[in-house]
């Protein structure tokens, strides 16, 4: 079965429409990510407090200013009272200045840590963990669900505390002037909290399947540009662009539907606030025609109701912050909870020397519960012996590389390398005995150096021996002419040969025991394929290769050529051998020679299809 057959559990940027409630379990998870840099919470909690009983005063000081200095007509009294106004409002401004510069600190930090944690692990999750599970989906992870959590930081979590200081604040102050007054004001409250209610559950929903949204066209973007030369090649870039315009519509549609909420939301809001001053002034005014009231307290009233309203509307838009939190945390956690199916083992078995002998042992293997690619594989390649395999497409030829490189474990049967079975090694230590060069030659931005000598401490002469060895002179000369030689993203500023050479450099800069050629020179031209053929006829002397390959003619020299089928090991042989069986190997010979001159070295009789 083909790794293309492979279903995946989920579409590609498919997330769960359902936004969780406020779980203690993950609030704790994410206030260990605040644990280092508690110093910075506390002093914006602390920042935030003073804030808001600073704002508190400033009704009280215009209450004053009218019912002390205004009325009785004393100017002194009331420059004073105004030079305190101006004073405390520059206080209360570099309070402010202060509590944002923190609170941004703070989120931008645990952002920090916990992107780091967030990338450090997905280097750790084995390749089918990223079969399953589409780039652009788990890029998110990184971008949009990490940033939602720097609002809760930021915007969120810290907020909550001023906006419960102000209403608890304002109650106070408002019952302290006047009970019956404070009374009727609080008569729109239960309308308030209500529309507030009904609110929060309508934006929840809304900003979860804008969620869904973004997702998907992360995942879509990741995707098209991924392959933007098949795009171009076979003329796609309108069905593209109408897919990605009904991708972009529907985040548009679920992105409107919570502009609506808002719009709708705030005007009602501003409504029963304003609904509150004119009961103030209908009760109050009476109150202070009676003399029942003064005139600054009046005015305080009806400032202290326009403050009073603004953290009830905030802490909705704070509860739908934690809520996006919790849903973004839930998906974070949910993947940093993904233990790595492949890692060392505690205690790895003791490295013998690389001598470069490969076992495999009744190797059972599939992608898929149920569904083998590999169906009790044997075989043994000595040190130093080069062993190609071949079969049509879906054999499990790949699979092998996968399985000798440890990035699947098999589901039963072993695999050993000198000796050693490859669940007992340590992973660095396995991976550093194998060079692998494949089909699709994948190189970092960046320098050229740097994509050859991958491993730390390769020295610079080794660099430019394998690229001499590999035959890429034209690279080796732009290397020594300039050191910041850029090979540009995935490579696209080299041609396909030149890839593929670094491929080859790269493989063999680090001297293997063990080289692994998958399809490695199926798609660069013939002068190239001549000049890594001339190489390799070096380079594979005295080290053990595993060579695979669609064209026959590429391995018709080595030691030994192993052909599957169907998951299993039908035939083994030198190519000479093989021809002589007239078996399935020798049918693949012969489809892939007909019409042309038989080659010198194909034995009477042997290539007729049976």
């Amino acid at each position: 079965m083909s790794r293309l057959g492979r279903p995946s559990p989920h579409a590609a940027g498919e997330e769960t429409a359902g936004t969780p409630k406020l779980d203690h379990r993950l609030t704790k998870r994410l206030l260990a990510f605040v644990g280092p840099y508690k110093a910075l919470l506390f002093v914006s909690i602390l920042l935030l407090l003073l804030t808001s009983l600073v704002d508190l005063v400033f009704p009280l000081l215009v209450a004053k200013g009218i019912d002390d200095y205004i009325r009785p007509g004393d100017m002194r009294g009331l420059v004073h009272i105004s030079i305190l106004f101006l004073v405390l409002l520059g206080v209360s401004y570099g309070i402010r200045y202060a509590h944002l510069y923190y609170t941004q600190l703070l989120g931008q930090r645990v952002m920090h840590d916990m992107r780091n944690e967030i990338f450090a692990h997905l280097q750790r999750l084995h390749i089918g963990y990223f079969d399953r599970n589409p780039v652009g989906r788990v890029m998110t992870r990184l971008t949009s669900d990490v940033e939602t959590l720097n609002q809760l930081f930021t915007s969120g979590i810290v907020s909550i505390f001023g906006d419960v200081v102000t209403l608890i604040g304002i109650t106070s102050i408002l019952f302290y002037l006047d009970v019956r007054l404070a009374l009727v004001t609080m008569t729109v409250v239960p309308l308030l909290f209500l529309a507030s209610a009904v609110f929060r559950n309508k934006v929840r929903k809304a900003f979860a399947e804008v969620r869904i949204q973004v997702a998907k066209m992360n995942a879509f973007l990741q995707e098209n540009l991924s392959g933007i030369s098949l795009v171009h090649l076979f003329n796609r870039e309108e069905r593209h662009s109408e897919k990605f315009d009904e991708n972009n519509a529907a985040h548009r549609d679920a992105y409107l539907q919570t502009v609506f909420l808002y719009s709708v939301f705030f005007p009602v809001v501003t409504f029963l606030e304003s609904g509150a001053s004119a009961l103030i002034l209908w009760y109050g005014g009476g109150q202070f025609l009676q003399d029942a009231i003064t005139l600054g307290s009046l005015v305080a009233f009806i400032q202290y109701s326009e403050r009073f309203f603004r953290p009830i509307r905030d802490l909705s838009e704070r509860y739908n912050v934690l809520q996006g939190a919790m849903a973004a945390s839930e998906r974070i956690f949910e993947l940093l909870d993904t233990e790595p199916a492949i890692v060392s083992p505690g205690t790895p078995g003791t490295a013998p020397g690389p001598s470069g002998e490969v076992v495999f042992d009744e190797v059972r293997f599939g992608y898929v519960p149920g569904e083998e690619v590999l169906r009790g594989i044997s075989f043994r390649i000595r040190p130093g012996e080069s062993v190609a395999v071949v079969g049509h497409t879906g054999a499990g030829k790949t699979t092998i590389t996968g399985l000798l490189t440890r990035f699947y474990d098999v589901d039963s049967g072993a695999i050993r390398i000198d000796g050693l079975d490859v669940k007992e090694w340590d992973l660095d230590a396995l991976r550093s005995r194998i060079g692998i060069v494949q089909q699709e030659s994948f190189l970092f931005s960046g320098g050229l150096a740097l994509n050859v000598g991958l491993r730390k401490g390769l020295p610079r002469e080794r660099i430019e021996w394998a690229l001499e060895t590999v035959g890429a002179d034209a690279l080796l000369s732009r290397l020594r002419t300039d050191d910041s030689v850029d090979v540009g993203e995935r490579g696209n500023l080299l041609s396909l040969g030149e890839r593929q050479l670094v491929s080859f450099a790269r493989a063999l800069a680090h001297d293997p025991p063990i080289l692994l050629l998958d399809e490695a020179t199926a798609s660069v031209d013939t002068e190239t394929e001549q000049r890594i053929r001339r190489a390799l006829e070096v380079l594979l002397e005295g080290r053990t290769s595993l060579v695979i390959a669609h064209r026959l003619s590429t391995i018709r020299h080595v030691d030994r050529i192993l052909v599957l089928h169907k998951g299993q090991l039908v035939e083994e042989g030198t190519h000479e051998e093989l021809l002589a069986r007239g078996g399935l190997y020798a049918r693949y010979y012969e489809l892939e020679y007909r019409g042309q001159e038989e080659p010198d070295d194909v034995h009477a009789g042997a290539g007729t299809p049976s």
